[in-house]
């Protein structure tokens, strides 16, 4: 998938949901695929590779396997480059399911449970796949043909295709999947309906079915037309077309964190003047894009003119770098609701009299010390190694290795955050350890940026949520390891 020069464009993942209501799976022995799966986890997620040359698609395995059939339809998931037996052509169909064609020998995947094949000349009931994508639910959305991204309008009421960087919480996209259709969320909690008019309530005019075209993605409404941008600033709604062109494609970028910093002289960060803490208000000139290095974990930050800051002679900070080199790069210490940032120098980012920053400082002080905001995840979707993080069905607890997920409020607190459920009530961490959903008052909760795409929370007992072997969400881990990082 294409990228606007902003960010990484997102792998298409997905389960794939057979009529009898299975996933299809792919096993570790003898690399077998049947379709036993009843819920998504990682054996059940599939990656799309698009032929660059055709329609052709090839389905990668998360053991980095292919998808094969032979001539006499016998499937198999053992290839580790994918040859001519590992084409295949989705054809789509008019409610959202996929029928996968072989390629080379025009047969049609599919079956129940350990008996698949792929020798069906025709399509009937159990060639019918539905796509649950796995990829995290909340990104950014890019207009293939304007090259501009989705931005809620509070003052038009509409969700308007004419951002060039996606800044700041309007740009905010929440996917929410229900009955095997999407809807897509604002930031504010509201649905977009075909019309263009943005909902507080789920409606059948809500909900769009996922079409593939060229690996990018169509929205189709519940009257078989698709979305669009419309008019000069791009209104998202549904057009005429009952077909998707160019117009009706979209790509789904990630979405970093986004953040603002607030100085011991209480002033925002801001790249107005130079990079000084002296502002009082929090615009886009004072809100910076947390990118961290998958490799050395040192983190990045970019302005909303696309530059990072950069540090030069004598300490001092400027931002004018185009790329990523070692001047841009920072370590954060994360020191409960404040933070410290370590430039290459080694030395410690300090906020001078005058509020320009500065790294010049060998030990930590009040002046070193600062509040960091994230802004651009209002509502809250956690997916941990096992899953994502919802609601016990029967209990007060969180379930966190569901292929389901529940959105989530967070409300900052000077420098902690406090998550609220949909009936109104908080998280808190029992004496047990047990993350429970039923406060009537707010406990706080550290967040730390510790990985690419990934958070550790910090309960107030100072130890971190982890997700345990049953799938239940504790707060008891001493350290950050695999079982307490939460792509957000």
């Amino acid at each position: 998938m294409s990228t606007n020069g902003i960010s990484m464009a997102l792998k298409l993942q997905f389960g794939l949901i057979n009529y009898e209501n299975r996933y299809l799976t792919a096993e570790a022995f003898g690399f077998k695929v049947n379709a036993s799966g009843t819920s998504m986890k990682k054996k059940q997620i599939w990656t799309l590779e698009q032929d660059q040359d055709s329609q052709v698609v090839f389905l990668r395995s998360h053991l980095g396997r292919y998808l094969a059939t032979d001539k006499d339809g016998k499937v198999s998931c053992e290839e580790e480059v994918p040859n001519t037996s590992c084409r295949f052509l989705l054809v789509m169909q008019s409610d959202g399911h996929w029928a996968l064609q072989s390629e080379p020998y025009s047969r049609y995947f599919g079956g129940s449970a350990e008996y698949l094949s792929c020798f069906a000349q025709t399509i009937g009931e159990s060639e019918l796949w539905a796509m649950h994508l796995a990829l995290h639910p909340q990104a950014n959305l890019l207009s293939v043909s304007r090259k501009r991204y989705a931005r809620l309008s509070t003052t038009d009421n509409k969700l308007c295709m004419d951002s060039n960087i996606p800044w700041g919480v309007d740009s905010l996209i929440t996917l929410v999947y229900l009955d095997e259709k999407y809807s897509l969320k604002t930031c504010d909690n509201r649905f977009l309906s075909n019309d263009g008019k943005l909902v507080m309530e789920h409606r059948p005019n809500t909900s769009f079915t996922l079409e593939l075209k060229s690996g990018k993605l169509a929205f189709k409404d519940c009257e078989g037309k698709f979305l669009s941008p419309t008019g000069p600033t791009g209104t998202l709604k549904s057009g005429r077309c009952s077909r998707p062109g160019k117009d009706e494609l979209f790509d789904l970028e990630e979405s970093h964190p986004q953040v603002v910093f607030q100085a011991a002289n209480k002033r925002y960060v801001s790249i107005r003047v130079s990079i000084s803490a002296n502002q009082d208000d929090e615009t886009d000139m004072e809100t910076f894009q947390m990118e961290i290095d998958k490799e050395t974990k040192k983190c990045m930050f970019r302005t909303n003119g696309g530059n990072y800051w950069t540090l030069v002679t004598h300490g001092g900070f400027l931002s004018t770098a185009t790329e990523a080199k070692e001047n841009t790069m920072f370590d954060i210490e994360w020191l409960g609701r404040r933070i410290a940032l370590r430039a290459n120098n080694g030395k410690y980012v300090c906020t001078k009299k005058n509020g320009q920053l500065a790294a010049v400082s060998d030990s930590l002080g009040e002046d070193e010390q600062f509040v960091l905001k994230l802004i651009n995840r209002p509502i809250l979707v956690l997916r941990g190694e096992n899953g994502f993080v919802c609601h016990h069905k029967t209990s007060n607890t969180l379930d966190c290795s569901r292929s389901v997920y529940d959105i989530f409020s967070l409300l900052f607190s000077d420098g902690a955050y406090q998550i609220r459920s949909g009936n109104e009530k908080f998280w808190y961490v029992s004496s047990s350890g047990l993350v429970c959903t039923d406060g009537n008052k707010p406990e706080d909760f550290f967040f730390e940026f510790v990985e690419y795409g990934r958070v550790a929370i910090q309960g107030q007992n100072g130890k971190y949520l982890r997700g345990d072997q049953g799938g239940t969400l504790m707060g008891n881990r001493l350290s950050v390891d695999a079982s307490s990082l939460w792509e957000h």
